[in-house]
């Protein structure tokens, strides 16, 4: 269950101290729908545990919170959606308590659902192979 001390609107919502449109909850999972919906049908899928960024969360509240998405995008009939995650204020991280927004993508246009801008790089290939190497360690 989350462990933070009451200051989280999303450990609030976990435990119904704030109401909300529940769609699914496990033991190691909660979610509703957005309030602040970018497309019908936009929902969070929130771990019952309480980590600030998806490196401090434990294995197990992600492997559930996977397949919670995965119902909310088939329920919704979705064909085209995003499943989004942010870590930190500069990638657009609003609430400090690991969450997926499950966005669906009705149209081309982008009046409704995810608008993303990829700015891809062509890559230095020597750096991208100390970076492989680098990393390969790590891992």
């Amino acid at each position: 269950m989350c462990r933070h001390l009451g200051t989280c609107i999303f450990c609030k919502i976990i435990k119904g101290e704030i109401p909300s449109f529940k769609l699914v909850e496990t033991d190691l999972s909660f979610s509703f729908l957005d309030i602040g919906p970018l497309s019908k049908g936009h929902s969070l899928v929130i771990p019952k545990y309480h980590a600030e960024k998806l490196h401090q969360l434990p294995d197990e509240y992600l492997s559930d919170a996977m397949p919670v998405a995965k119902k909310i995008a088939a329920a919704l009939g979705a064909e085209n959606y995003n499943i989004l995650q942010n870590n930190g204020r500069i990638a657009h991280q609003e609430v400090d308590h690991v969450h997926f927004h499950v966005i669906p993508k009705p149209s081309l246009t982008d009046d409704e659902g995810l608008v993303v801008g990829w700015p891809a790089k062509k890559a230095d290939m020597d750096e991208l192979k100390a970076l492989h190497e680098e990393l390969k360690g790590k891992l």
